[in-house]
């Protein structure tokens, strides 16, 4: 098998409207690991990077979420318009992107500000109701 500079798992994970976690693809389209895909392959980078679809990557306050291995670099937030920073500066440039890394404070951390903040507003929108795990 061969050893990939970088693999990414990009979270494919589907949870129903109004999840208390959120959902990294809300629409079950797989749009961003397609697309990411895609920028790879236009960018000849095929043999030393792979893009793999995931499912819960257990940071769903931060979704839509991709991790990068082996640089363990974590990115939430990510929308369509990221991918190709992510490739050319992160994936090419070795550069982390910090407007959409995942903090250390956060990563694991059950009560990280994203958590609570998510859960507060699930609870405070009128009809709606929080969705259990």
């Amino acid at each position: 098998m061969p050893v990939f500079s970088d693999h990414i798992f990009v979270c494919g994970n589907v949870r129903s409207p109004g999840h208390r976690r959120g959902c990294c693809d809300p629409e079950g389209a797989d749009r961003l690991r397609t697309e990411l895909k895609l920028l790879v392959e236009s960018r000849g980078l095929t043999t030393g990077v792979r893009v793999n679809k995931a499912g819960c990557l257990d940071h769903c306050e931060h979704g839509p979420v991709l991790v990068i291995y082996p640089q363990a670099i974590w990115y939430g937030g990510v929308t369509l318009a990221d991918l190709p920073r992510i490739v050319d500066e992160t994936v090419i440039g070795g550069k982390i992107l910090s407007d959409l890394v995942i903090s250390d404070e956060c990563l694991c951390n059950p009560d990280c500000e994203h958590i609570r903040s998510r859960v507060e507003a699930v609870a405070e929108t009128p009809g709606e109701k929080a969705v259990e795990p």
